[in-house]
């Protein structure tokens, strides 16, 4: 029987003695021939499991390596050693799995740098860091869903394949099951879709925010979580070409009914996690101060990850328009010293500079830019009466930049016809969409949050890769 085992996590939890469990694991170290530090991912905290000299023959002890999984049954009893207050008398030890030491890629002795364990991403699980950021993941995740149920919001999965391009980006990968060598051709030399799976050109999608609209016009609210695609070219710490991005909704709403449940929703999600994962957090920070050590002072945080996300959770973001933003950069220090990259002038898209210097040395925590330029955002943006922005808000993160996109919606149908024919949307194909503004059309807003630069933000982790599971990157699809 597997299913009677006791995790690690509520065993050093309880402190009771006395009885006897039964615990599986791997070993991380080996000591004295008697003292087994266990670990089964429930914590980053180890179970010493101390086998009495002359228990274990030689052959076995031998087998008991780092890596190496274990069946152990045995007392709970006090601990004489430091550091843990229980540890296990093992009465029997069963070797499931062996580890060969001379092969295994993750040897303490020498600790691995993150860059050597993505190459390694199918083991690297089994670190304490990465152990760590994947069960902060995890309540991220199920916060997400606690929050948006708490509020009555309903959960859509919207397509993964889909003929629409919600963000007009363009930088899409094709779904397609014609042939690579002979696809069928139009008369012109064109790719003859009709001839494919779908009859009709189709990609991964890029965001599931259109398709959620059509729900919220029925449902008030809803929200989707779920992978979303990019086939930019972008090799950074914060670009991936698969990521998850959670989407909501909501009718009824406007700019500000927008921004306000989107920095509610951030401060609900790391108050979740402050609550339920502090001993990762604590490890992510001791890790990231240590990290830091090594950068030139100006380089370092100015608080540590817990203060930091204390003071997100108990501070109102700034709230500014994109034109006070513009300005704060053109009276900036860097500016006049010519220390940012890109150029600032009204009518840019501001790049991550310039949304770090906003965040953190400007205003010092995090900022929502609203009512941006039109010619920089999408389509589907209610135009301000000023004809020369949109109804839109971005959320800066320090550290990061952009944590959350989103707008109020064009409720108007001729306004929102105008703008597609004036961006080379296809009118007709998106008729669907028009449908919601010919029957019963309301105010509308919604956002989309990065789930991994959300992850990123709350874990400490510098690189966007080392945040979820398998990262997909250009030239880059292992495991």
């Amino acid at each position: 029987m597997f299913n009677t085992r006791v995790k690690v996590k509520e065993l050093l939890a309880s402190e009771q003695t006395g009885h006897e469990v039964t615990v599986m694991g791997w070993v991380r170290t080996f000591r004295n021939n008697q003292f087994i530090a266990l670990n089964d991912g429930s914590t980053n905290n180890n179970l010493q499991v101390v086998a009495e000299l002359g228990m274990l023959d030689e052959a076995t002890q031998k087998r008991i390596t780092p890596g190496a999984s274990l069946k152990v049954t045995g007392e709970v009893v006090p601990s004489q050693g430091k550091g843990q207050k229980i540890e296990i008398k093992a009465k029997t030890l069963e070797i499931l799995g062996d580890c060969d030491p001379e092969k295994y890629p993750l040897q303490l002795k020498n600790r691995p740098s993150l860059e050597y364990l993505r190459e390694k991403a199918h083991l690297r699980f089994r670190t304490n860091t990465f152990g760590a950021v994947f069960r902060v993941r995890h309540a991220l995740a199920f916060a997400i869903h606690k929050f948006y149920n708490e509020k009555g919001f309903v959960y859509m999965h919207t397509p993964i394949v889909t003929a629409s391009d919600a963000e007009g980006a363009g930088e899409m990968f094709r779904v397609t099951t014609l042939p690579f060598d002979n696809p069928p051709r139009n008369e012109d030399g064109s790719i003859d879709f009709k001839e494919d799976f779908f009859g009709r050109a189709t990609n991964l999608t890029v965001s599931g925010q259109l398709e959620g609209e059509l729900a919220a016009m029925a449902f008030s609210e809803i929200y989707t979580f779920g992978p979303t695609f990019r086939a930019e070219n972008s090799n950074t710490a914060r670009h991936l070409a698969e990521f998850w991005m959670i989407e909501p909704e909501m009718a009824f709403y406007d700019l500000e009914d927008n921004m306000n449940l989107a920095e509610e929703f951030i401060q609900y999600l790391i108050r979740y996690v402050m609550e339920h994962n502090r001993e990762d957090l604590e490890f992510l920070a001791q890790r990231l101060e240590e990290e830091e050590k090594a950068l030139p002072q100006d380089k370092r945080s100015e608080m540590g990850l817990i203060e930091k996300l204390e003071f997100v959770v108990n501070n109102k973001f700034e709230r500014i328009t994109y034109t006070e933003a513009i300005d704060v950069l053109l009276q900036s220090p860097a500016y006049k010293k010519k220390k940012f990259q890109y150029e600032v002038k009204w009518g840019i898209d501001m790049q991550s500079e310039h949304e770090r210097y906003l965040v953190e040395k400007h205003f010092k925590k995090p900022v929502i830019v609203t009512n941006y330029p039109k010619d920089i955002k999408a389509f589907y943006m209610r135009q301000n009466e000023d004809g020369k922005t949109v109804a839109a808000m971005d959320i800066l993160a320090p550290g990061i930049g952009e944590i959350v996109g989103g707008s109020q919606r064009e409720e108007r149908l001729e306004k929102l016809e105008a703008r597609m024919t004036e961006m080379h949307i296809p009118v007709e194909e998106m008729w669907w969409y028009l449908d919601t503004r010919r029957f019963g059309s309301v105010p509308h807003a919604g956002f989309g949050l990065g789930f991994e630069r959300m992850v990123l933000f709350v874990t400490g982790m510098t690189n966007i890769r080392d945040v979820i599971a398998f990262p997909r990157t250009p030239k880059s699809a292992e495991f």
